[in-house]
């Protein structure tokens, strides 16, 4: 069988029986493709690659200037790939097994205060119809620590105002329930009443909260462009993107005391050790807390 029929059978059981959402699968059948590339060259098929050859080929990945961090997530593809073949009784052996994940250090997200996000929204043109829907879109972001995979995916069928929830469809199709704030609910409202209503929305796209000028559900690349414009609009000196709010949205909730797993449940993560990350806070901060609140300090 050829690599195209093993990547192709792949990607069926990673959206079939995986049932991962398509992001997931296209970094895995990237990284896959990058398996093939390096392989092909010396007419290696997968089910005769050995773990020295997998070992030349992360040796390669290191030689190209790949980062620790990339490497880590290629690996994460080979492996799922090697674990199909067995599965699928292709292989008797997985060569991946002992590969080891480089070393990373933990990258502390990049985060904005309350301040800069203020100065973000503030700076939008409520002059455009865009700008209605573009404040929506940053208070939805922020208040709701959502993915823009999740935004851009976001249905009104899914919003529940009177009851003050969201469903939101996150990773790997899992959903979760997310406390929608009243300045959310008032920015989306706004939008949908005063500007939405009024697009001529095309078909199959009437459920999607979030539509460009042409009635069609947004792009993830147009939050992205959206957030650019107003961050070089305000000088911001900080590489924004859709992420930063949601990585905002969790820092400012556990520096304001909410607890480690209620943020977990909001963020839709996994584990909880992907939601201590958010405990970056600062010195000062921590200072101010240990001496308010440790019995020893207290008068």
């Amino acid at each position: 069988m050829s690599w195209e029929r093993y990547i192709k059978h792949f990607v069926a059981y990673l959206k079939i029986e995986k049932g991962l959402s398509e992001n997931t699968i296209l970094a895995y059948q990237r990284d896959v493709t990058k398996l093939r590339d390096f392989f092909e060259v010396s007419h290696t098929t997968p089910t005769t690659i050995s773990y020295n050859d997998l070992k030349n080929f992360i040796a390669d990945l290191y030689d190209l200037g790949i980062s620790a961090r990339s490497q880590a997530r290629i690996i994460t593809g080979v492996k799922q790939f090697f674990l199909f073949l067995i599965l699928e009784e292709e292989m008797d052996h997985d060569p991946s097994q002992l590969l080891e994940m480089p070393k990373i250090g933990r990258k502390l997200p990049t985060f904005l205060s309350i301040e800069e996000i203020d100065e973000l929204i503030g700076a939008i043109d409520l002059s455009t119809n865009e700008g209605h829907r573009n404040k929506a879109i940053l208070e939805t972001l922020y208040s709701c620590g959502l993915r823009v995979s999740e935004l851009v995916n976001l249905k009104f069928s899914h919003i529940f105002f009177e009851q003050g929830f969201m469903r939101v469809i996150g990773k790997g199709n899992k959903e979760r329930l997310v406390p929608v704030a009243p300045g959310v609910e008032k920015e989306i409202k706004l939008y949908q009443e005063g500007i939405r209503q009024h697009l001529n929305i095309q078909k199959g796209h009437e459920d999607f909260v979030f539509l460009n000028r042409r009635g069609k559900q947004l792009t993830r690349v147009m939050i992205f462009t959206i957030i650019k414009q107003l961050s070089e609009r305000i000088g911001l000196n900080k590489t924004v993107s859709p992420h930063t709010f949601r990585h905002s949205f969790a820092t400012h909730l556990i520096e304001g005391g909410a607890n480690l797993r209620a943020v977990q449940e909001m963020l839709g993560h996994e584990s909880i050790t992907t939601t201590e990350i958010y405990t970056h806070l600062d010195s000062s901060f921590l200072r101010e807390a240990i001496i308010s609140y440790h019995p020893r300090n207290k008068k």
